[in-house]
């Protein structure tokens, strides 16, 4: 069975609740990176045992949270030796908008997945854009890189709606069908 692990920042529980529905479809580990940007004791070697890295933020300003750039950053000591060169790599994200430019920051997390030379995976899921779509159909803000959320600014986490965790959960079934492939 694979190894995946679910490395995320979450500001405010959008993007929480997101992993946990990847690291669900995935069956993957969940390791979160905390306020001040660090991850927990032990949590570099648990990424450097991992077959399958699955990595989220929440989109700020166009981009990944600053927590989530001081894990990328510290990140350099694996690119150094290629340590987690051939994993497989994914990447979601949120934001209170419905662009939001998120596609930024899955760009952002395909070119450190691409810098530790990994193997991206997108999400497989054909958007829900024909006249009859309703906004909690499963990949409604239509993404193919990555799995994407939309949450209004003033909604809590628990508000998430359940096409957008639906949408988490497949892309995380995709990523460990694909990490299964690579193994086999």
């Amino acid at each position: 069975m694979s190894r995946i692990v679910v490395v995320y920042h979450s500001g405010y529980g959008h993007t929480q609740r997101m992993a946990q529905s990847v690291a669900e479809g995935a069956g993957a580990e969940l390791l979160a990176i905390d306020a001040d940007g660090n991850l927990p004791e032990g949590g570099w070697d648990t990424l450097d045992a991992a077959d399958a890295i699955i990595m989220g933020s929440p989109t700020y300003m166009g981009t990944v949270s600053w927590q989530f750039k001081k894990f990328a950053d510290a990140s350099s000591k694996a690119w150094f030796t290629q340590k987690w060169k051939n994993k497989v790599f994914a990447g979601f994200t949120n934001s209170a908008t419905m662009n939001g430019d998120k596609a930024s920051t899955l760009q952002y997390l395909i070119t450190l997945a691409m810098q530790h030379s990994g193997v991206w995976v997108g999400t497989g899921l054909m958007p829900s854009n024909a006249k009859a779509a309703q906004r909690n159909d499963v990949n409604y803000v239509g993404s193919f890189a990555g799995a994407m959320a939309q949450s209004p600014s003033d909604a809590g986490a628990h508000e998430m709606l359940p096409g957008d965790l639906e949408t988490a959960r497949l892309f995380g079934q995709r990523v460990a069908e694909v990490t299964a492939r690579f193994q086999g």
